[in-house]
């Protein structure tokens, strides 16, 4: 692909989808939209035994664009928000997230939804909706089977970004290593993957996706909360407005 917004490079049995709104690739709408395409496209290629999203930039992604949060554009940026993470948690292939910086918000659902992740050593992930008074449907779904309903409640409730490593001993990644080591173990969990049958991978993954339960009626059930309850709420406005307009909320609580 040639647009500045994601690349995709696709070599030996492997993906690599890259964003590229450096340097901390918001995810707008325009974006969305280019990785849906890009995941419907990537899902038809038999030939592949995996798919890496990773990012250019300073961080992993800082979420989904709170402009788009505004009553003009939420109406269709929270379903496609949900349809890229839909076909990215059902991509046929196993997927892996490179996070070398910080995965935030919506950075951080692309991470939930991805079989397999990585974390250089300085790097935070975490959802932050709470501090705009604002929802994270997607970790709200994925993060209670990945990490403990206990370690997804002080998550969602208290918006705290964790470190590497205690995304680590969470169960949220596979692995922590340095920068300067980040290729390298990529490139080794590639090599591996790529050398495996990819009808076995698949079906290894539909069956992974039995016992994790696969994508289902909840996430309606969660956009229509997002949609239809939280934004009719006075401090979801007030949480976009103090965030856009770098000023602390003045919460009334309904």
């Amino acid at each position: 692909m040639t647009d500045s917004l994601i690349s995709v490079e696709t070599k030996n049995g492997a993906s690599f989808l890259t964003l590229k709104r450096a340097p901390l690739n918001v995810l707008d709408i325009a974006t969305l939209t280019q990785l849906e395409s890009a995941l419907a496209e990537l899902s038809r290629d038999e030939s592949l035994r995996v798919l890496v999203l990773k990012a250019e930039g300073k961080m992993f992604s800082a979420g989904v664009d709170v402009a788009d949060h505004t009553p003009d554009k939420v109406g269709a940026m929270i379903p496609l928000f949900d349809r890229v993470c839909r076909a990215l948690a059902n991509f046929p292939a196993p997927t892996l997230a490179v996070v070398h910086g910080h995965a935030l918000g919506g950075g951080c659902e692309l991470v939930l939804c991805c079989d397999l992740a990585v974390m250089v050593d300085t790097a935070k992930i975490g959802q932050p909706e709470i501090q705009l008074a604002a929802i994270a449907p997607i970790a709200a779904m994925r993060l209670p089977q990945l990490v403990g309903y206990r370690n997804a409640a002080d998550m969602l409730f208290t918006g705290r970004a964790l470190t590497a490593d205690e995304a680590l001993k969470m169960g949220l990644v596979n692995a922590v290593v340095a920068a300067d080591g980040l290729e390298a173990w990529v490139g080794e969990k590639v090599s591996k993957l790529t050398s495996l049958s990819r009808a076995a991978l698949t079906m290894t993954k539909r069956a992974l996706h039995l016992g994790f339960g696969a994508w289902d009626s909840s996430a309606a059930e969660l956009e229509r909360l997002y949609l239809d309850e939280l934004m009719k709420t006075a401090d979801a406005h007030e949480g976009l407005a103090a965030f856009m307009e770098k000023r602390a909320a003045v919460w009334k609580h309904k």
